[in-house]
């Protein structure tokens, strides 16, 4: 893995990786489509990459794997694309981000899952919008957009029939998508947190609970920008975005925002469920602190009683009385009796 460290006096716009490597072999995939045609191809040569697309039909390049800085410069390079971006494209710890350039939109963003260890792992997807084109990288090599190749291959349909700004939007469709999955596992795992709190709080509890705080702290410090970015897409007019596309981007602005809503209320849920957490835990030290207040008070005068007779003097009261070990015993037993009753009638035990 490699850290931000590494661009320490590097020129401004040197790609260089910055993240984990997932995938060992990267992949290019090579869509050319229209109304009436499409084309799947895998690219394996810059050769391949460079040359133009048929006459009429739109190209969607998808890339999985950004490790290899030199792909991605020769995925890049046909189209012009800024230094700057490419070096955005390989820093795999990016803020997610908009920026609308003459020809091109570039957006980073990034897709939630939910680790075997019940961490959260980010994945940052780079998209490149252009008059004919449209560039997509991803780190992994998971089908996150096996749905959108199965619509494309499909001749009726919006996503065949429109321009490549649709396809832009049906990609980030997908994406917030993940995220409402990613939304309701975190909702489940909160819902059964709220009952484990209220039933039986224990150490790991806790753990739990400030796991859940840093996942969701995690997906709100990447989700909010996108919120703003998603909204500069549709409200600032673009050569690149046809005004039809417009509805379908006020709709996902929306699905932006409720899910936005969401992780707000799980982190209220959990501020709150942390302090019922801190009073059940107060509440139980209080309950064991009671029993042994009652406890002690109850053998405190049994206590001086029997430190008094300890004291072996010759001439004692009751000293050398048949019966005086007896009555003493008695006295203790109805005394501790009489403080049990007293301290049942004022509701301490």
């Amino acid at each position: 893995m490699k850290r931000s460290s590494d661009k320490i006096g590097l020129p401004p716009g040197t790609p260089i990786h910055i993240g984990q490597r997932r995938i060992d072999i990267p992949k290019i995939l090579l869509v050319d489509y229209n109304a009436e045609n499409i084309r799947i191809e895998t690219a394996t040569t810059p050769e391949h990459l460079s040359q133009p697309s048929p006459k009429q039909m739109l190209r969607w390049i998808h890339l999985s794997g950004v490790h290899d800085v030199e792909l991605v410069q020769n995925v890049c390079k046909p189209y012009n694309i800024h230094p700057l971006v490419v070096e955005d494209v390989v820093n795999t710890e990016h803020r997610p981000k908009l920026e609308i350039h003459s020809e091109y939109i570039f957006i980073v963003l990034k897709v939630f899952n939910i680790a075997e260890n019940e961490g959260v792992i980010l994945e940052q997807i780079s998209i490149i919008l252009g008059q004919s084109f449209i560039l997509t990288f991803q780190e992994s090599a998971d089908e996150l957009f096996k749905s959108i190749m199965t619509r494309l291959q499909q001749s009726h349909g919006n996503l065949r029939n429109s321009g490549l700004d649709y396809l832009a939007y049906t990609i980030l469709d997908v994406i917030v998508d993940q995220y409402f999955v990613f939304t309701e596992s975190l909702s489940e795992q909160i819902e059964e947190l709220e009952d484990e709190v209220i039933e039986n709080p224990t150490t790991q509890t806790l753990q739990n609970m400030y796991r859940l705080k840093r996942i969701v702290s995690i997906a709100r410090r990447n989700l909010w920008p996108l919120r703003e970015n998603v909204g500069r897409i549709y409200r600032e007019p673009s050569p690149l975005i046809n005004p039809a596309t417009g509805i379908y981007l006020r709709d996902l602005y929306d699905h932006v925002i409720q899910i936005n809503d969401y992780l707000e209320s799980y982190r209220e849920a959990l501020s709150s469920m942390l302090d019922t957490y801190l009073s059940s835990v107060s509440n139980k030290m209080n309950a064991v602190m009671k029993v042994l207040t009652v406890i002690s008070t109850v053998f405190i005068p049994l206590t001086l009683i029997a430190g008094i007779y300890g004291m072996n003097f010759y001439n004692m009261p009751e000293l050398a009385w048949p019966y005086g070990y007896t009555t003493i015993m008695l006295v203790m037993l109805i005394l501790g009796t009489i403080m049990l009753a007293y301290f049942r009638k004022i509701e301490w035990i």
